[in-house]
């Protein structure tokens, strides 16, 4: 899987949001009821200030046991803050990422990804983590799944 170490500033985001974890049986039934609010209930056509059209994905709020619970969140980038309303607003931290680029079926292809990236010796911060999808082409979807590192942690990784 290709990838990158890249340094993001602080990005502001707004969306919906819900506490899951990955052992939990509904996980995929929560993640995939958020993305669907997140469209057909036109929360994502809502968004005011939007810096570009990209849905984003977040996890974010690990817990410190086993790094199993977090908040999901489906959001956009956005320029400042919302006024207080429905939304959650969740910022994305500065730092170091790695960055890889996923491309193929939207479901398939992240899904994919993250297992492989579930089998790396990553330096993960465990703060937020994000997809970023450039496109909303089902079957031929770019998305960008960015892991927060530790500070000052040693990398690369072994390609």
């Amino acid at each position: 899987m290709n990838y990158e170490i890249v340094t993001l500033e602080e990005k502001i985001t707004a969306g919906i949001a819900a506490r899951t974890s990955n052992a939990s049986p509904d996980m995929g039934a929560v993640i995939g009821g958020l993305w669907n609010r997140f469209f057909s209930e036109g929360i994502f056509a809502s968004i005011p200030n939007k810096v570009n059209d990209r849905a984003l994905g977040i996890y974010t709020d690990y817990t410190q046991e086993e790094k199993a619970d977090y908040t999901v969140l489906t959001a956009c980038e956005v320029s400042a803050e919302p006024e207080a309303g429905t939304l959650t607003v969740c910022r994305i931290p500065a730092g170091r990422y790695v960055r890889f680029a996923v491309r193929g079926n939207m479901h398939t292809a992240v899904a994919a990804a993250w297992e492989e990236i579930g089998r790396m010796d990553l330096p993960r911060a465990y703060r937020c983590d994000f997809e970023e999808y450039r496109n909303a082409d089902m079957e031929h979807a770019e998305i960008d799944i960015y892991i927060g590192l530790q500070d000052g942690a040693a990398f690369p990784l072994d390609k």
